[in-house]
């Protein structure tokens, strides 16, 4: 019979062992909490042109400035409305801004759209759809792959004026403009047509849209409401009402640009754009094998409150959520290399800006080795939704390269700052990223006019993400490029990116492009492949491909395959002495396999499989 001795020592012994139990539970909680957020893959749209990340870095290092008269293909009374009186209503005194011309392409067919509710659908949605798929096949993913899984959508949107462009609505059109216009559905779209089974949220903080969206998608991942998360902002002005209300304000420079911390602002410039990342925890994508551009160490949103004015930037807000992100980084302002700003050019929230910046990042650092500053809004205007994932991709972009661009349109800082109350310094000039022996760090800053804050950490790639893969023992002498679309028009499409991409950027391995045309993209059902022994055979394809005309090496063809496809050597006339040979001496993958089969027949017939090939 147990003593009561012997019960307190086993309730002693029990309760230990569960407080053990959630030491560990709260330590892994912990650490899932603060775990880093890899940014695996990136897609844009942003004023002059930029349609990748690579045309956006391009922008920047050619310094760049993508302002432009205000579109005609959207039925603005451009004329009627200009009117150089800030004070005369229902006018706007600006005549240029940042816009995206071509955001009415769209090819509704390639999502199983009908042209019918394409009209109808705001061309924020299609851009959404076009970025979506992008920044997935960009990663390595083939988006059909993910039908199913827990990958959330975060999105941030303010506009929703589409419907009130198309006057009367066609009757035809009636039943598709609920869907087509409604914030909510630019996110839910996406998933529904991806398949995807994670969180879908639209949300509408202002200019702060969509870094509030990547803070949201941060903590889904580590929450593990997501496994992947697509994050970001879209802004297309389908009216140019925006441009109408902050003429009254007199909130708009009069030349359409942002001249961020300038001494010459006079406002801010006004424009459209997209850009959407790809998340996932650090620990997932290196087990994936996916991508790891940069990290997110750390994020944090909060609110002006009661401050002086619902509109007006508020510096104490701004200190708040700069040291809340930090905190949640576990870095101290010095760990910090340059901040990606809001930067609007406006004469109130420009030096409210700064002195947040001097008295958080520019306190305790040496004058040599200062926080620097810049803004992409001098090169784009304020993409307003799309603003502060720019910022996110300009500075990963920035780390990468080691390179910190220009702002554009300073001629001298802002004298409304005592640039003296910390050392912060404003790029006027681009510059190599300051070596630190310590990773790249930045900060990005974003303001709405509601006065909800963000400030999201970016650094650079870690070390253990940086460990290459180990070389294969041999490479194959012939590489295979495999091409597909939806037509032979989008079939060369593709092959025109894939020429341009592979001749502006030398250092690509075929062997690898091959691999992720291989297994990062979607099958569709006009197909093409491009065989090759070296990098000059496979461009020579892929450029008569690009352009319609037959080449060797070069086999087109078309069909639906589903399910998976086998190479099958079935012995009816075709084989020959040494087949597979060369594939055995030269694949690991086919010899890999081929010894699978041999051990496996090893054991049911008398004679071996390697020894009949050879």
């Amino acid at each position: 019979m147990p003593t009561d001795t012997d019960q307190v020592v086993a309730a002693l012994r029990a309760s230990l062992l569960d407080n053990q139990r959630l030491r560990l539970e709260n330590r892994r909680l912990l650490d899932d909490s603060a775990e880093p957020i890899a940014i695996v893959a990136m897609s844009c749209r942003f004023p002059g042109g930029v349609r990748t990340p690579e045309d956006l870095w391009e922008l920047l290092v050619k310094e760049r400035d993508a302002v432009s008269p205000f579109p005609t293909d959207r039925g603005w009374d451009i004329e009627g409305q200009f009117d150089a009186d800030p004070d005369a209503p229902g006018t706007f005194y600006v005549r240029e801004g940042g816009f995206l011309h071509d955001a009415t392409e769209f090819d509704p067919g390639f999502f199983g759209i009908s042209p019918r509710e394409a009209l109808a659908m705001d061309p924020q949605q299609r851009l959404l759809m076009e970025a979506s798929w992008e920044v997935l096949e960009r990663a390595g993913i083939d988006p059909s792959t993910l039908r199913g899984s827990r990958t959330g959508v975060y999105t941030g949107v303010i506009y929703n004026d589409y419907g009130s462009r198309l006057g009367r609505v066609p009757e035809e059109l009636e039943g598709f403009l609920g869907t087509g216009t409604i914030p909510s559905v630019a996110s839910g779209r996406v998933a529904y047509t991806l398949g995807l089974e994670g969180p879908a949220v639209t949300l509408d903080t202002a200019c702060s849209s969509s870094l509030v969206a990547i803070h949201l998608a941060c903590q889904g991942l580590r929450s593990g409401d997501a496994t992947l998360a697509l994050a970001g902002g879209v802004t297309v002005m389908s009216t140019p009402g925006p441009y109408v209300g902050f003429s009254r304000q007199r909130g708009l420079a009069p030349d359409g640009r942002s001249k961020s911390f300038s001494s010459t602002a006079d406002g801010a410039g006004f424009g459209e754009g997209l850009g959407l990342l790809l998340l996932e925890r650090l620990s997932d994508a290196l087990h994936e094998g996916h991508p790891v551009l940069a990290v997110i160490r750390g994020s944090a949103v909060n609110q002006d409150g009661a401050s002086n004015g619902l509109t007006a930037p508020n510096g104490p807000a701004q200190q708040r959520v700069i040291h809340a992100a930090l905190d949640r980084a576990g870095l101290t302002p010095g760990e910090v290399d340059m901040v990606e700003a809001h930067g609007t050019g406006t004469t109130l929230g420009d030096p409210i800006e700064a002195q947040a910046l001097l008295a958080t990042y520019g306190q305790g650092r040496p004058a040599a080795s200062p926080l620097w500053l810049g803004s992409l809004k001098s090169n784009l205007s304020h993409t307003q939704a799309a603003a502060g994932v720019g910022g996110v991709i300009k500075t990963v972009l920035a780390m990468r390269h080691g390179l910190l661009p220009r702002t554009l349109h300073v001629d001298r800082p802002s004298d409304q700052v005592d640039w003296t109350e910390g050392a912060v310094s404003l790029l006027t000039a681009a510059m190599p990223w300051p070596e630190t022996g310590r990773p790249r760090r930045a900060g990005v800053s974003s303001f709405g006019v509601s006065g909800t804050n963000a400030h999201v950490i970016v650094e650079s790639v870690p070390v253990e993400a940086l460990a290459e893969a180990p070389e294969s023992v041999s490479r194959p002498g012939v590489v295979v490029w495999p091409l597909s679309g939806r037509d032979g028009a989008a079939l060369r499409g593709q092959a025109t990116a894939l020429y341009t991409r592979m001749v502006s950027d030398p250092g690509l391995d075929v062997v690898d492009v091959g691999y992720s045309l291989a297994t990062g993209r979607s099958c569709f059902a006009e197909r093409a492949v491009v065989v090759g022994a070296d990098r000059g055979e496979l461009l020579a394809g892929v450029g008569a491909l690009s352009r319609g005309v037959p080449a060797s090496g070069v086999v087109c063809g078309g069909g639906v395959v589903s399910g998976r496809s086998v190479l099958v050597f079935p012995g009816q006339g075709s084989q020959w002495v040494g087949m597979a040979g060369v594939l055995l001496d030269e694949s690991v993958v086919f010899a890999s396999r081929m010894a699978e089969c041999e051990r496996v027949l090893g054991s049911l017939v008398g004679w071996s499989l390697s020894g009949v090939l050879r």
